[in-house]
């Protein structure tokens, strides 16, 4: 049992820096798309959504294109001694990608729902944009995007087809928990594979709980 805790550990590692990648980048581009007026606002959500319907291996796949050894980025990135394939920074990136999708929904629908009549109000008073963005705008949407956060790390610390593509499988520094949990079933180590099966279940529905306490279930991934 204590090999079962490193698979754990990593999934953890991996998921937490993906989550805080998604948390930035998920809120800036939520925000951008419940504030951009144009007919390709739709069309450019639809294209960052992707990954939360399309099969992972696919993503995988697309991810091998531009960061693998031969790949659109990957010639690029090995002349500066940066390699993801194979490693558990290439894990975060599959996972980052895999749960963008649930911190965007989540960020846009917490923004669009917000009165803009506070917004004009601090700006008749002289506020700056930023300071409205930070002292109005994103206090009054910190629910909606918390409860997004935390389906992003729970969907980020069960992610699979992607990561096995994109990382590997090699226990110790890139084997992720669902992974471990893969080659426990394909080893016959049903008490390992029971063991890891058990703690992903019992976090994953914590998380959920959590987050439907947070917001509504049905406005998580909701925009208006």
């Amino acid at each position: 049992m204590e090999q079962a805790w490193i698979p754990l550990l990593l999934s953890l590692k991996v998921a937490g820096w993906a989550t805080a990648l998604n948390l930035v980048l998920g809120v800036a581009a939520g925000y951008g798309l419940a504030r951009w007026r144009s007919g390709a606002r739709d069309l450019l959500d639809s294209l960052l959504t992707l990954p939360l319907v399309m099969p992972p291996t696919v993503l995988g796949y697309y991810l091998l294109v531009v960061i693998g050894r031969r790949g659109v980025l990957g010639h690029w990135l090995e002349s500066l001694g940066i390699q993801l394939v194979f490693t558990w920074q290439g894990a975060v990136l599959a996972s980052s990608v895999v749960a963008f999708p649930l911190v965007l929904k989540s960020a846009r629908a917490a923004f669009e729902s917000i009165d803009p009549q506070l917004e004009r109000a601090a700006r008749t008073l002289g506020v700056s944009e930023t300071a409205i963005f930070f002292r109005v705008t994103l206090p009054l949407a910190t629910r909606g995007i918390v409860a997004g956060t935390l389906l992003a790390f729970a969907r980020a610390l069960g992610e699979f087809g992607a990561t096995l593509m994109i990382a590997g499988n090699l226990p110790g520094r890139t084997q992720t928990l669902s992974v471990a949990i893969y080659s426990a079933v394909q080893a016959g180590d049903d008490s390992t594979a029971n063991f890891l099966v058990l703690v992903t279940s019992v976090t994953c529905v914590v998380i959920l709980v959590l987050a439907g306490r947070i917001v509504p279930q049905h406005a998580l991934l909701t925009s208006r």
